[in-house]
């Protein structure tokens, strides 16, 4: 084989993917793995990788990015700011928010959310669509247009005033993406009970960031989640539940997928690594760590873990939601808010890697396959997200080398977003990204950004097996001819 014949060479690491660990060269040509082996021929260039990881890029399917809340706060990073954290971070591929607000046109938000990402994004990237004003327009034209363009995803809210669907809307919902194969993800609480839960609060006193974890008590993730799971079934439709965070909610996802029912879910790292105790801090300092479902407690850490162990939490990602401690984001009400008017959201794209690598690989909890499973492939797989979250011959070659050695304190400055902060300053990890490739180019070397914005490409997703129903409907629903699924 001649020097031509490969681009690149990476030389003798550690190479883990999901199925399997093995040590061996991985040769790119173009924009794609070319070979994995021992002993392959030499290339334009060579990394010499000895006794270094070798993972897929992380695959982050929850990302709000260059994103107006559902409070109207807009969020602190750009495309550019938000995936140069990515980037450094490890993770290549993200899938971040394309929000709809009442009143907009669907087709021009998505229009509008794609010209930002492709002037910014230094990572590959795609859309999750938030529908909050699903009309007759975005039901029969905008939705079934944008799904066949490879937005294969829908996100809706059972909570938030701008934004929250009622029961009858999330089942027409659903039933377009049942009709045009797309998966409807969802942020599953209870809004009366967080409302009624927050007036009891206020009226008593209890202003402080430690009241947030009351005001979102356990059974309205519960209630919603099995509420939504329920409604699903009618339709036939598969969906995802986005931030599982209690034991309980872990339960609903296991007796769900245990009946048959096509129901994914996730977890994030600020619920694998924090409780509920993070908001319990002089004045305002709880205010960081606000986020919605709130941390919980250490048996909740133990069922999530647990979760993953067993598949029926599918995936971890970080629900990048970032805003600064400053009156531009988190202090928009003044200096001292109550809880209830703090930006619900934590920092995360940057470090999520790094965090589930120092759990998963360095302190052997699940091991190395599994965290790629859980951190690549598997997002990559349930969205659609061809050749993507796996290292094969023909996968794109998004690529991290790890100093699996590398001992860090994290501190504010390694988020490397634009939110000025993290909520893991302090903890001590082991395992570093040294350098990250996208589809055959170095875009981090040696812990520095060489990636540049707009490098970064949209992904357009087919529809996939994932999305497929299992073909029984509510016995009502079957029996007027029931809601056509996509062939």
């Amino acid at each position: 084989m001649s020097a031509n014949d490969h681009d690149l060479v990476i030389r003798g690491g550690i190479v883990v993917t999901a199925g399997e660990t093995m040590r061996a060269d991985i040769a790119i040509r173009g924009e794609r793995v070319a070979a994995i082996g021992e002993g392959l021929g030499p290339a334009r260039r060579e990394i010499d990788a000895a006794g270094r990881i070798v993972t897929p890029g992380g695959v982050d399917a929850h990302c709000h990015i260059e994103q107006i809340s559902g409070t109207g706060v807009m969020n602190a990073d750009t495309f550019e700011t938000a995936t140069r954290a990515a980037a450094l971070g490890g993770t290549t591929s993200v899938i971040s928010f394309a929000s709809q607000h009442p009143g907009m046109r669907l087709r021009d938000v998505v229009d509008d959310y794609t010209a930002r990402a492709a002037r910014g994004a230094i990572v590959d990237h795609a859309f999750h669509m938030i529908v909050s004003d699903p009309d007759e327009a975005a039901l029969t034209r905008d939705l079934p247009a944008l799904i066949a363009e490879g937005h294969r995803s829908i996100k809706i809210f059972t909570t938030y005033d701008k934004v929250r669907l009622g029961d009858e809307q999330i089942l027409d919902l659903m039933a377009c993406a049942r009709e045009h194969g797309a998966l409807v993800c969802i942020h599953a609480e209870n809004d009366g009970l967080i409302r009624w839960m927050t007036r009891r609060l206020l009226a008593a006193g209890l202003t402080a960031p430690a009241a947030h974890a009351l005001s979102h008590p356990r059974v309205a993730e519960v209630e919603a989640m099995e509420r939504m799971i329920r409604l699903a079934a009618f339709v036939d439709q598969p969906i995802v539940l986005f931030h599982v965070s209690t034991a309980e909610g872990v339960g609903v996802v296991a007796r769900a997928r245990a009946a048959g029912l096509r129901v994914h879910a996730e977890t994030c790292p600020h619920y694998l690594f924090m409780t509920a105790e993070v908001l319990d801090r002089p004045g305002i300092e709880g205010a960081k760590f606000m986020c919605s479902p709130p941390q919980r407690e250490v048996l909740d850490q133990d069922a999530l873990w647990q979760g993953l162990a067993t598949g029926d939490l599918g995936y971890v990602s970080s629900d990048h939601s970032p805003y600064r401690f400053d009156q531009s984001g988190k202090l928009r009400a003044g200096p001292a808010p109550s809880f209830d008017r703090i930006a619900n959201g934590l920092p995360g794209i940057g470090l999520r890697q790094a965090l589930m690598f120092d759990a998963m690989v360095s302190k052997g909890r699940l091991g190395a396959q599994r965290f790629v499973e859980l951190t690549s492939t598997a997002p990559a797989r349930l969205y659609g997200l061809a050749g993507k979250g796996t290292i094969s011959v023909g996968s794109d070659a998004d690529l991290v080398i790890w100093d699996q050695d590398r001992r860090v304190t994290l501190s504010d400055a390694d988020g490397q977003d634009n939110a000025g902060y993290t909520p893991f300053a302090g903890r001590e990890i082991t395992g570093w990204p040294q350098m990250v490739l996208l589809r055959g180019r170095a875009i981090v070397e040696g812990g520095r950004l060489t990636g540049e914005p707009g490098g970064g490409r949209l992904l357009r997703r087919a529809v996939g097996e994932t999305m497929r129903p299992t073909g029984r409907q509510g016995a009502e629903l079957a029996a007027m001819g029931g809601t056509p699924a996509w062939r």
